[in-house]
């Protein structure tokens, strides 16, 4: 009886890491924590920002928060598709930013979740203060009055239409061009790396053999 007690004891802790494993949770909690953290410092910065700029200010904010989430959409599609054999080459070649490249494949799934789904998200929240900052100061700047309820459904589907469209060129840009983008983004991370000395990637399989 015993042995088939520590039997079911390991089978279950066996299955518990491999669920922990498989899902990627502690990945999940991490980023679900940063998202809430992120979300409502951005929130507060574009409440505080947004709604004391001119007009223009805030369409240029807007048209710049548009294109993050939409540069940010192109890299985790990117990450997705590319393949990790030419960046090997490259690494045994010591180009820089292979290296890079090597980790945020090898990561693609929290890579593509990361820069879909978080710093999308924040965008959409972002880009949501822009569009109510826009709608209040025609609406005051106005010498007529203005229908805002037709006015905010104007902007709103102005910034769904810019960020749907644009998602959806970025989409097939970043399929036809995979390599490129993830190469880039690697560069971008290495520069970062060694000129600043900030490590936004870790090299986990490095971790581990240490």
């Amino acid at each position: 009886m015993s042995k088939n007690v520590k039997n079911n004891k390991e089978c279950k802790n066996n299955n518990s890491q491999g669920l922990w494993k498989k899902y990627n949770i502690k990945w999940v909690v991490i980023v679900t924590v940063w998202t809430f953290i992120l979300t409502i410092l951005f929130s507060v910065v574009a409440e505080i920002v947004l709604f004391n700029v001119p007009i223009i200010l805030s369409f240029t904010i807007l048209i710049v928060i548009i294109l993050i989430g939409v540069f940010s959409d192109m890299i985790g599609i990117a990450v997705t598709v590319a393949s990790v054999k030419p960046f090997h080459a490259m690494a045994s070649n010591r180009v820089d930013g292979a290296k890079c490249g090597i980790i945020l494949l090898k990561n693609a799934s929290s890579v593509s979740n990361f820069c879909n789904d978080v710093v999308g998200d924040i965008c959409g929240i972002v880009s949501g203060f822009a569009g109510a900052s826009i709608i209040l100061q025609i609406a005051l700047l106005s010498p007529q009055e203005v229908n805002r309820a037709a006015l905010t459904i104007v902007i709103t589907a102005i910034i769904a239409s810019l960020t749907v469209g644009g998602k959806a060129i970025g989409k097939s840009i970043s399929i036809n061009n995979s390599h490129v983008i993830v190469f880039n983004t690697a560069k971008v991370l290495n520069f970062v790396d060694k000129k600043i000395g900030v490590s936004v990637l870790n090299d986990r399989s490095k971790k581990r053999k240490e």
